[in-house]
């Protein structure tokens, strides 16, 4: 007996293309995720200040001074904290995108609840201060969102 030859699902290439957003997206956290541990045992200040003064950044300025603040009260466990977290999140998103990309019913609907959850959340980044990375994120995670919504209509009419 052959294998049985999988339905062609209408979608499949915009499936496959979010599948793959999704796995970059796990990808560059994970890559965090294991930089972060390289800071494990070493002076994360030092390296905060080194950072600012590569992209010529007045230390004293607000943000900057909120980074480096923050770059000094991190402790190992915390940064094992964080590489843990990066790792659960990289592999929800890696399943996210097998399910997207073998088109499981259950990964579209996984999807669209997990980028929807995040709307309301941008929405009011952007409505706190319009800058482009804000509306880039909104914009990006709205068409996603709105592209597996189509997907998950269509199919359960069926």
């Amino acid at each position: 007996m052959g294998k049985k030859r999988k339905k062609y699902h209408p979608s499949a290439g915009g499936l496959r293309v979010v599948a793959f957003f999704e796995g970059a997206k796990g990808a560059l956290v994970l890559l965090v995720g294991f930089g972060l541990l390289a800071f494990i045992h070493h002076d994360l200040h030092a390296a905060a200040e080194q950072l600012v003064r590569h992209f010529h950044i007045n230390p004293a300025s607000h943000y900057p001074r909120i980074f480096l603040d923050l770059s000094d009260r991190v402790t190992d466990m915390k940064l094992w904290a964080v590489a843990v977290g990066a790792l659960f999140y990289a592999i929800i998103r890696f399943a996210e995108a097998y399910g997207l990309w073998m088109q499981r019913q259950w990964a579209e609907w996984f999807g669209l609840l997990s980028g929807g959850m995040y709307i309301p959340i941008e929405l009011y980044e952007v409505v706190q201060g319009i800058t482009w990375p804000k509306v880039t994120v909104l914009a990006v995670n709205g068409v996603v969102v709105a592209y597996l919504l189509v997907v998950v209509t269509r199919s359960k009419g069926k």
